[in-house]
């Protein structure tokens, strides 16, 4: 399964409640705290959800040879 890292870029001053709480399920809380996550469609929904507040970007696998 492929892997994305999550950065927040803003803050959640001012944002709406259910954007606080999208923002502390991912595992972030105050701008530049980053997280590693699974890419599956639930992260991605809530990524969707508050995606004016982070960046993401795609970790690809090492290969081994």
């Amino acid at each position: 399964m492929s892997k994305i890292k999550v950065k927040q870029i803003r803050s959640v001053i001012d944002r709406p409640k259910d954007q606080k709480l999208t923002i502390e399920a991912l595992g972030l809380g105050r701008p530049n705290w980053e997280k590693i996550h699974n890419d599956t469609p639930q992260i991605r929904g809530m990524i969707n959800k508050v995606i004016h507040l982070v960046t993401v970007e795609e970790i690809k696998k090492a290969s081994k040879g």
